[in-house]
């Protein structure tokens, strides 16, 4: 593993703890020496955790569309920035620099980015770790929502548990080292599955 993808907020939260604990990743992928790959904001968490990298020594690089470039929000003072022409065209290409995905809190964006890349790893088109890290509680009430679809059968049970949630940073580097990917079908039902050929 050389880089980590961080999915975040755009904006900082309302408690102080979010700041706080995207400091605290960020200063830890420097000192992993891994390079953060992040969507090239300057706000929010983004620019929080592209900061604490920086400022422990590590490379980022940021991957912005065009559009939010003209915003302003795009940050000036990293590794390498990379302005691409859409929202699609950054996630493809995010997808290709890095080799694990985490998500901060955040809004929208953060969870269309991470469930992507964990439909392309269910789909067999990636195999590279996916984890929620967890603030303040913040993705517990995502973890019942993933529970549920296990429950009602929309989701295979080991594709559930082949994402890791939780709030230890020493925790999540070591399951981001030692991932394996499931090899559960996608498919509740082969004979189902068979029919629909």
């Amino acid at each position: 593993m050389k880089s980590i993808c961080v999915y975040c907020g755009s904006n900082s939260g309302n408690k102080p703890v979010y700041a706080e604990r995207a400091i605290a990743l960020g200063t830890r992928i420097a000192k992993e020496k891994l390079t953060l790959i992040y969507g090239g904001g300057n706000v929010g968490l983004m620019g929080i955790v592209a900061d604490a990298v920086l400022e422990a020594g590590g490379e980022v690089v940021g991957v912005i569309p065009a559009q939010l470039v003209n915003w302003e929000v795009a940050h000036d003072g990293l590794t390498r920035l990379e302005v691409v022409e859409s929202m699609h065209e950054r996630k493809a290409r995010m997808f290709d620099l890095a080799d694990a995905f985490v998500a901060l809190p955040g809004g929208f964006g953060t969870l269309d980015e991470m469930f992507e890349m964990l439909t392309w790893r269910q789909l067999g088109l990636g195999d590279k770790p996916c984890a929620f890290f967890d603030v303040d509680g913040f993705y517990e009430p995502l973890m019942a929502m993933l529970d549920r679809m296990v429950a009602e059968r929309f989701l295979h049970a080991d594709q559930r548990t082949d994402l890791w949630h939780g709030d230890d940073i020493d925790a999540l580097f070591s399951w981001l080292r030692a991932y394996e990917p499931a090899q559960a079908s996608k498919w509740m039902d082969e004979k189902r599955r068979r029919e629909l050929r």
